[in-house]
């Protein structure tokens, strides 16, 4: 293997990096932003769902995870369809779709229809989160990714900032708004702001800093510039370069493991919260239900607050340090959580586990782009994220059976906490032996 090469000084000012996250950032955002509520808008209309359909906790967890099938399945392809055919054209082309079938998903009638709807959804979103960590590689290097990934990433507390209000709205007014039930207005609602979303996206999203007509060409000349030396360090450093290498690489596997122990934390909190506040605070009826997701927002508000101070600070830290801390937190409130009977004291602890969670995730994905690029950057990130994924269907069906047969969420919390902690162990392992790679330890 080569030595190491010195890494080469940026030679992009900071009013360009500031021009390219003004104008990159609110798409990418706004499209992360519209992905997170859709997927996480069965945990929001839960309790009037379950009504009308007829669904009990683990059909709801059913519902929840049937997405992620689909999603797991394509993300890989997609990501490679991403590097074929450009994020303008295969973002938009993602939104598209699932905005159709998250609107036609309003007039499910029955489990069976509510579970196909779901599934569906699954195979159309497959790739955008992955594309777009893909993507934000092809315009910032290391040395500013850390901000962009946690711009990127506060649009998950973002989401929840946003859909919270908008689900508890659609509750109240959607039936004389829309004239349908409340939950099956948010579906309608969210999948025509998704389709409105893509048309931004095809519009207005360029594909490489070549392409954008709002750089000038010395500015997109050293973008580029920047971009080519880092990736020719990278490859001397001993990165992995094809697809191969980076779908058979244990170093892949191993942070894919660590990020599904990540978002095993985060996902069933994401579609039960509402129904874990409404069950420890014993509260009932339709008032209950807009309560209850409005209070789950407040997790998210503190997470987004954490992320952005975590982000200043965590620059002096190496990246494996940046996410141990966190993710030790969002462990530590999902135990907290465990044991509190007081409605509270749960909100508290699952702002902490929340907050904790979100904050690390940015911080992860700097520790695979210091081993991946070219072909194994596409590829390698899609695995990651797929294999994460699996969480999004094991999570909520997982935490909805062990709530049906219990009686509670205490069980499921504390195996979710035990899951998070087995990842921090692989994060501090592995993670450190991919850190080796860089020999700045950025």
């Amino acid at each position: 293997m080569s030595s190491p090469v010195a890494t080469p000084p940026s030679t992009v000012s900071p009013r360009t990096w500031r021009k390219v996250g003004v104008r990159i950032m609110p798409l990418v955002g706004l499209a992360y932003v519209a992905s997170y509520i859709d997927r996480a808008n069965v945990g929001y209309i839960a309790a009037p769902m379950s009504r009308d359909l007829g669904l009990g906790s683990g059909q709801i967890g059913l519902a929840a995870g049937l997405f992620f099938i689909g999603y797991v399945l394509f993300e890989v392809p997609s990501n490679m369809m991403l590097s074929r055919f450009g994020a303008r054209k295969w973002i938009a082309r993602i939104m598209i779709t699932w905005g159709l079938v998250t609107a036609a998903t309003a007039a499910v009638n029955s489990p069976a229809t509510l579970f196909a709807a779901r599934l569906l959804l699954g195979f159309a979103e497959a790739g955008l989160a992955a594309g777009i960590l893909l993507y934000l590689t092809f315009w910032f290097p290391r040395r500013q990714r850390s901000w962009a990934l946690s711009a990127f990433i506060v649009m998950i507390p973002l989401s929840s900032i946003i859909g919270s209000p908008l689900a508890a709205a659609l509750l109240e007014w959607g039936q004389s708004l829309f004239g349908i039930a409340g939950w099956r207005a948010l579906f309608l609602v969210e999948g025509i702001l998704t389709v409105v979303v893509s048309v931004l996206i095809f519009v207005f999203l360029p594909n490489r800093p070549a392409d954008a007509r709002w750089l000038d060409d010395e500015e997109k000349a050293a973008i580029e510039n920047v971009l080519a030396a880092e990736a020719a360090e990278q490859r001397a450093r001993g990165a992995l370069t094809g697809l191969r290498q980076a779908l058979t690489s244990g170093r892949v596997w191993a942070m894919a493991v660590t990020w599904f122990a990540i978002a095993f934390g985060l996902y069933p909190l994401q579609f039960f919260l509402p129904t874990m506040i409404r069950s420890i605070t014993q509260s009932v009826g339709d008032s209950a239900d807009v309560s209850s997701v409005l209070l789950s927002a407040i997790p998210y508000v503190v997470a987004a607050v954490a992320l952005l101070t975590w982000a200043r600070l965590a620059a002096r830290w190496t990246a494996v340090t940046a996410t141990a801390v966190p993710m030790a937190l969002g462990a530590a409130g999902l135990l907290l959580a465990t044991f509190t009977s007081s409605g509270t004291l749960f909100v508290l602890a699952v702002c902490l586990s929340v907050a904790g969670i979100i904050t690390a995730m940015p911080q992860f994905w700097r520790i695979p782009a210091i081993g991946l690029t070219e072909a194994a950057a596409a590829s390698g990130i899609a695995l990651i994220n797929s294999v994460s994924n699996l969480s999004g269907f094991i999570g909520p069906y997982f935490t909805g059976t062990i709530a049906s047969a219990t009686g509670s969420f205490t069980y499921a919390l504390l195996a979710i906490a035990i899951i998070m902690v087995a990842g921090l162990a692989v994060l501090l392992t592995a993670g450190r032996r991919m850190e080796r790679l860089d020999g700045s330890l950025s």
